[in-house]
């Protein structure tokens, strides 16, 4: 069985907040971390472990055993001084994936010096499309497009490689319509070097998926959610 992935979201301002509930009613393991004992108060009935913490200090960082973090994501807010030092020492303790949030492009390209492997600077309407990536990688992205019906981009499953859209039927089996598929192919420039092109297209239903497809979604987020599991 695969080890459940441990989430710490450190700085629980609007931005944190909502990563933490998405997160959570996915059923993921969310450690939940602020300096401010009302944030973390309010968070606590809705992650796993809510922590007053200040993440500068990395003795405290050590003793809250956040170094078991699978994947933290700093979303400390206009403290650009906190969050660089967050990111330092996450790195230092040993947490293999930092998402962390910049306020400008100066802070963005420090943090990726200081060894953050994803840097992002985000408002709130896009903190559920991170929150839903990071917890199911296989989907790009979700867009909604009103309230039971969204847009999802997600890699092609690897049980559909090879297989035609009337094969797999599932719009008849999950109650999902594949509108658009995004392809790669290697081309030959006039040099002989390859170049990788994508092209974007309406698939037939005697369409085959090939490997590294993706695949644009329409369908309700529960019958998508299903695609994962088949």
């Amino acid at each position: 069985m695969a080890k459940e992935k441990i989430f710490s979201v450190f700085g629980l301002g609007t931005f944190g907040m909502e990563i933490c509930s998405v997160l959570s009613k996915k059923g993921a393991k969310v450690i939940a971390v602020d300096i401010d004992k009302k944030n973390v108060d309010r968070v606590r009935d809705s992650v796993t472990q809510a922590v007053l913490l200040d993440s500068t200090d990395e003795d405290a960082l050590r003793n809250a055993a956040l170094q078991d973090t699978d994947v933290a994501i700093i979303s400390i807010g206009d403290n650009m001084e906190g969050s660089i030092l967050t990111t330092i020492l996450l790195k230092k303790i040993g947490v293999p994936y930092i998402i962390a949030r910049a306020m400008s492009d100066v802070h963005a390209q420090v943090l990726k010096q200081i060894g953050a492997t994803e840097v992002i600077n985000i408002e709130v309407d896009q903190g559920q499309r991170l929150a839903n990536r990071i917890i199911a990688p296989d989907i790009v992205d979700v867009v909604p497009i009103s309230e039971d019906q969204v847009l999802a981009e997600m890699r092609a499953p690897e049980n559909f490689i090879g297989k035609t859209l009337s094969q797999l039927e599932l719009r008849k089996r999950f109650n999902v319509n594949i509108i658009t598929v995004r392809r790669s192919k290697i081309d030959i420039d006039d040099m002989g070097n390859p170049m990788k092109k994508e092209f974007v297209f309406t698939p037939k239903p005697d369409e085959e998926l090939k490997v590294d497809d993706v695949l644009i979604v329409l369908g309700s987020p529960k019958d998508i959610e299903k695609l994962k599991e088949i």
